[in-house]
């Protein structure tokens, strides 16, 4: 799906996801306030609070009522399985069609890493 079509509130939970999985949200440590990542991004809070609130159900984060959102212990870890998954489902296939049909052979993509 290009990224253009997809909800800002999915685009606004794959920062998030990212931030993340990159260790600038570390387990245990708060996400910005709601106000505060939506400024940051130029985003409706609605929008925001629908993103942090899907990973809320997901159960990577826990609210602290009065004080915030904290990203919970193996977050990271399991935000990066579900990527890895999605990327292998859903991405590689149309990647892998687009090498067959250029041409362009694994060893191509290793000879430029």
């Amino acid at each position: 799906m290009s990224d253009d079509t997809r909800p800002v509130y999915l685009k606004l939970r794959d920062l998030i996801a990212a931030a993340i999985i990159d260790g600038r949200y570390r387990e245990g440590e708060m996400l910005p306030s709601v106000r505060a990542f939506a400024a940051e991004q130029g985003a409706n809070p609605l929008t925001v609070a629908k993103a942090y609130q899907q990973f809320q159900t997901d159960g990577l984060v826990r609210v602290q009522r009065g004080v915030g959102m904290f990203v919970v212990k193996g977050a990271a870890e399991q935000l990066r399985e579900r990527e890895r998954r999605r990327f292998l489902d859903e991405e590689w296939p149309a990647v892998r069609e687009r090498m067959e049909r250029l041409g362009v052979a694994p060893a191509d993509l290793l000879a430029r890493a």
